[in-house]
């Protein structure tokens, strides 16, 4: 396995993961949509996404997303870690694991105080997976979700 920083090149690999981690949480697969959010955020570098790639390279195993934002308090980049997704078939082997450790090394390597995770409550795979990479629960500040498209 191998983890790369995704480019454009990497979309039509990239899209079907994406896809499958729409779906996981319940929202429609809009193939074209999809794709053109991901085309996006790389042509305007707004994100940055790891793919993990098999050893053969065309197949993706897995991916994450990460967004920039700022701490006013600490004056440093925060990275908000969005997405994360295993394809079905790699899980167990560690693929989540080495896409943490890299966006972990990333985070470093820009000087960022901090990366923020959002998981499902009751999703404690992911939570462990969180806790052994080093996150830890938030016991500081309390999130609350403002929903723009609900009037």
């Amino acid at each position: 396995m191998r983890i790369v920083q995704a480019t454009l090149e990497h979309l039509d690999l990239l899209t079907p993961l994406f896809i499958k981690y729409r779906e996981f949480y319940g929202e429609l697969p809009l193939p074209d949509s999809s794709r053109k959010f991901l085309e996006n955020r790389l042509t305007r570098k707004e994100s940055v996404i790891y793919l993990a790639l098999a050893d053969d390279e065309d197949r993706a195993l897995g991916y994450c997303q990460l967004f920039p934002s700022f701490s006013s308090l600490s004056l440093k980049r925060v990275w908000i870690l969005n997405d994360i997704f295993v394809a079905e078939d790699a899980r167990r082997m560690l693929v989540a694991d080495r896409l943490l450790q890299t966006a972990k090394q990333m985070a470093k390597s820009t000087n960022a105080v901090r990366m923020r995770v959002a998981s499902s409550v009751n999703f404690d795979t992911a939570h462990k997976t969180y806790q052994s990479i080093g996150f830890r629960e938030d016991t500081e500040f309390k999130n609350f979700v403002l929903p723009l498209d609900e009037d």
